[in-house]
């Protein structure tokens, strides 16, 4: 078994709500909840920005992922429109979610509810090598589709 690692991230919390938190010892996400004034009402395939109060700032060479969470999605048709959203370790804005109902029933977001969940994830940076040609492989150029059913 491998053993499990925390960092410590600094984070503003500018909610009424307790800090994210994992559900389970081993949850890869944390839930994150909407911070609103007042009540948001999602039409069918509406999309709006829902502020969450916090404001983090991550270590070099790690990313927050922000994903939908599956219980919203399949009881209600709420996703996130740009899936996973990215908070890059230079941005020290409000961390805003943009959900969208994809259902044919009105979804009423309220204060607290966990909208999405949030992974922390470390990614390299690239540096392209120019080439003129790349080595083949099995697959080629097979693109969309190409392995079938």
């Amino acid at each position: 078994m491998g053993e499990h690692r925390f960092m410590k991230i600094k984070i503003v919390n500018k909610s009424r709500h307790p800090l994210p938190q994992y559900q389970t010892p081993l949850s890869a996400g944390m839930d994150i909840r909407a911070s609103l004034s007042e009540p948001v009402e999602l039409k069918p395939l509406e999309r709006k920005l829902i502020p969450t109060g916090l404001y983090i700032a991550l270590p070099e060479g790690y990313e927050a992922q922000m994903r939908p969470r599956s219980g919203l999605a399949i009881r209600h048709g709420i996703t996130l429109l740009n899936t996973p959203g990215t908070i890059d370790a230079d941005y020290r804005g409000e961390i805003g979610i943009v959900l969208v109902n994809l259902s044919s029933e009105p979804f009423v977001v309220c204060d607290g509810e966990r909208i999405c969940q949030m992974v922390i994830a470390s990614h390299v940076s690239a540096e392209w090598q120019p080439e003129e040609v790349l080595n083949n492989t099995e697959r080629g150029t097979g693109g969309f589709g190409h392995t079938g059913k």
